[in-house]
Order: structure tokens, then C-alpha cells, then sequence
């Protein structure tokens, strides 16, 4: 089967370049968008691609126990399958949050848990679609050198593994003192190149656009306005759906920063609508965090957006106040009568430590989408029977000061209103038996 894919403008479908070009943008300098051969993946059927998608699933036949790669002709089909760079990546844990739902109101909340990944988030989904066309490119003698993007650390982490597994060169722009240590150590660890900038994301992402502008530089970018990383990313909605046996849930919320991945969620979820294999849309909730929420003020004000200078929040990852597909997700939202809601630092932090008295472990970002479920409950906009899918975009261990900061009553914006710090004591029986009573 006539299998394809390719970089169209948003504006002028009829603008088409190969996956395996260097170019980011449309001649009118609006953002690129992966489209495929709709007709060509018509001629199976749904209940076909549903049978396929199930005999691949976390299976060993290379590449297809991946999570994104057992959906390659949804993805990426003109490619090798050997200059795939894969790790396994995907097929994370659709967690039943039984207790935690029962406390919050809702009967079924779930929690995929994307940070259960190789390096620990959901950006391995997209990353290992780019870097494998970066090892295409190269091998059909492309000149890159090297892979370069601006990060708040989980982008970072994800380019310099899959880019050291494929012996391609790595470049990060990080702004100083902005990453946790779990998130600054992992590029380093895998030989990237490790700049550290004296500005906010926005101002690293700025640096990287401009040093990547030129096709000679050889280096290739790698951020979220690369549409070749929404394509791995659009996977988790799939994911879902296939891990409910092929049914769609009431709401999905996820987290919202540089906006990549709410725009890449509602992208799988219109191709299993559009192919088929669900006759049904969720809808679809971004979350962001209340000292970085340009969306959400486009939200209150009509969609209507303006960027922002993003504050400090303990949710570092979506600390951006000017994301690149901002536009993307906005289009999204519409498509799937969402809401924008927004959490404060006092919020974020209670709802990721309610979440670990349940047995979650959850970032500060996956705290961010768990106040805003809870906010949507109360004003009675999720139902109790609702189905409810919140999106955990990195495992919590990557944020290990944030949990620390909150037990020790040190957290900036919060205090520890679920804290459980430890109980220091003499080592004598009476003294353990005491606190015990």
C-alpha cells in the first residue's frame, strides 16, 4: 500500500516538502504540519487497523513493541526501519486512580503515565520520530552535524539520549537555574552539549531558532515547532483509546506549555475519528499553571492571545510564556469543545501531593492538570460517572526537590498542606512506641 507523509502549510496544503527536507516553516513563515495519505490508509479498515495495532503491541519484532512505532504508517512510513532510533518508548501505564477519584468526585480517573518512558517523559514519544528522520537524512547524505534545542529540561534529557544512540551530536539551550538537577544531569550524563543561558526559555528559544535559521548551519531543530515531534506525541491519545479497548473517555486533561502536546493529542485522536476506529471525540482540557498562562488568558479573553513574561513556578517544564504552537493548540481546543483552566502554586503542589497519598508519584506539571480536574469537578462541568483521563507528562522522581521543598515547608507559593515530613527521634523503644500511639 501507497504509504506517505509529508511537511504541508497550514494555509497552502498544496505546499509540500519531503519529511526528509530542512525546512520549519511555509513561505508565509506559518508553521509546517505533518499530513498523510488518508486515501491510502483507508484501504484498511478499522477493524483492521485495530487487529494490526493489537498484534504489535509491546511485542519484540523490531520496531513495532515501541509505542509509536507499532503505529508507523500513522506516523512516519517513508522511513527505514533501519535508521529507526527507538527505545522502547511508549506503552506506558493507564493508572486507575481509584482513591484518588473517589476523593475528588469523579467514579473513573485514570492517569497515563507518560513519565514512565526511557527518560522519564512523554517527550520521548516525539523524540524518537525525529532523531530516526535526522538518521535518514544523514544517511541519504544530508550535512547536520549536530541536533540543537531550547529546553526546560525534559526536551533536553529526551534529544541527548535518542541522539547518543543514533552517534548524532547534541546541543541544549537550558535557562540557568530554571531545571531540576534530575533534568540538567541527564543531558550532561549523555555527552550533549550543555549551554546554559542567562535568560527564560522564551529567550533560549529565541537563541535556538535564530542558530538553526540557516539550512548550512548543519544543525538541525529539534523543538516542538518541528511537526515531526507532534507525530510521536500524538500517539498517547491513540494509546489511550486502545488501552480502554477501543473506547473513548469523557475528558482528557494534559498539562499545557509550549502547547506541542495538546495540539499533538487532538491530532491522533482526529485520525482514529477520521479512519474510523472511534465514532466518538473526548474533550479536551489544558491545564496551565497560573504563573505561566498566556493560554488561558486567551481563553478568558475571547482566544484573543498575547505572550507574556512567564514567572517562576514549580512546574518549570510549561514555565513558557510565548509557546510556539500556541496557535496549533488554540485550533485544537475548538476542534474539541475545550476548556483552559489554571492552577495556582498553592494548588499544583497540594494536588501532586493528594495524588502520592494514593499511590501516584506526580510532577508538579501532572499536579497542575490534577487542580485543574478538581476545579472542573466542583463547579460541576465533570460529572461524577465522567470518564477522565489526566495526562502525567514526566515521573515525579525527576522533581525529587519540589516534593522534598513541600514535606520540609520550604516550597515558594505553597505550604505543605498534605506535608509528612520524617519524625526524628532517640533510638529507644518507648520513644518509637509513643510516636507510634
Amino acid at each position: 500500500m501507497d504509504y506517505d507523509a509529508w511537511f504541508a502549510a497550514q494555509d497552502d496544503p498544496s505546499e509540500r516538502y519531503p519529511l526528509t527536507d530542512v525546512v520549519y516553516y511555509s513561505k508565509s513563515g506559518g508553521l509546517l504540519e505533518v499530513q498523510h495519505n488518508m486515501d491510502a490508509l483507508r484501504q484498511r479498515s478499522a477493524a483492521e487497523w485495530k487487529q494490526l495495532f493489537e498484534s504489535r503491541w509491546m511485542r519484540t519484532s523490531w520496531p513495532y513493541g515501541s509505542g509509536v512505532w507499532g503505529k508507523k504508517e500513522w506516523i512516519c512510513p517513508n522511513i527505514d526501519d533501519a535508521n529507526i532510533v527507538s527505545m522502547f518508548e511508549g506503552g506506558s501505564n493507564l493508572f486507575w486512580a481509584e482513591r484518588l477519584g473517589r476523593e475528588i468526585g469523579v467514579d473513573e480517573l485514570w492517569i497515563k503515565m507518560c513519565g514512565n518512558s526511557h527518560t522519564g517523559s512523554f517527550k520521548d514519544l516525539g523524540m524518537t520520530v525525529l532523531v530516526s528522520v535526522v538518521k535518514q537524512m544523514i544517511s541519504d547524505g544530508k550535512p547536520i552535524r549536530a541536533v540543537a534545542c531550547a529546553s526546560t529540561g525534559d526536551t533536553s534529557a529526551a534529544l541527548a539520549a535518542y541522539g547518543a544512540a543514533a552517534s548524532i551530536p547534541t546541543i541544549v539551550f537550558l535557562p540557568k537555574g530554571k531545571v531540576s538537577v534530575a533534568q540538567l544531569v541527564q543531558p550532561v550524563a549523555h555527552g550533549a552539549l550543555v549551554l546554559a543561558l542567562d535568560t527564560d526559555f522564551d529567550g533560549c528559544m529565541k537563541i535556538v531558532r535564530e542558530v538553526t535559521a540557516s539550512p548550512d548551519s548543519g544543525i538541525y531543530l529539534a523543538n516542538s515547532l518541528n511537526s515531526l515531534r507532534i507525530e510521536g506525541q500524538k500517539t498517547v491519545g491513540i494509546e489511550i483509546v486502545q488501552q480502554f479497548d477501543w473506547e473513548v473517555p469523557d475528558w482528557i486533561i494534559i498539562p499545557g506549555g509550549n502547547l506541542g502536546n495538546t495540539s499533538a493529542l487532538g491530532k491522533g485522536m482526529l485520525m482514529l475519528y477520521e479512519l474510523g476506529l472511534i465514532s466518538k471525540l473526548p474533550r479536551i482540557v489544558c491545564a496551565q499553571a497560573e504563573r505561566a498562562n498566556p493560554l488561558y488568558r486567551a481563553y478568558q479573553n475571547g482566544w484573543r492571545y498575547e505572550p507574556i513574561a512567564a514567572q517562576s513556578t514549580a512546574a518549570s517544564a510549561i514555565q513558557i510564556g510565548d509557546p510556539v504552537s500556541v496557535n496549533r493548540a488554540i485550533g485544537t481546543l475548538k476542534r474539541f469543545n475545550g476548556i483552559v483552566e489554571q492552577a495556582s502554586e498553592q494548588e499544583l503542589a497540594d494536588a501532586a501531593a493528594r495524588a502520592d497519598r494514593t499511590g501516584a508519584y506526580a510532577c508538579p506539571h501532572t499536579g497542575v492538570a490534577l487542580a485543574a480536574l478538581a476545579k472542573l469537578v466542583d463547579r460541576g462541568e465533570i460529572k461524577k460517572s465522567d470518564r477522565v483521563v489526566v495526562i502525567s507528562t514526566a515521573h515525579g522522581l525527576k522533581f525529587s526537590r519540589f516534593k522534598v521543598d513541600y514535606h520540609e515547608g520550604k516550597l515558594a507559593g505553597a505550604v505543605g498542606t498534605y506535608a509528612n515530613p520524617p519524625i526524628e527521634l532517640p533510638a529507644t523503644v518507648d520513644a518509637v512506641r509513643r510516636a507510634i500511639e
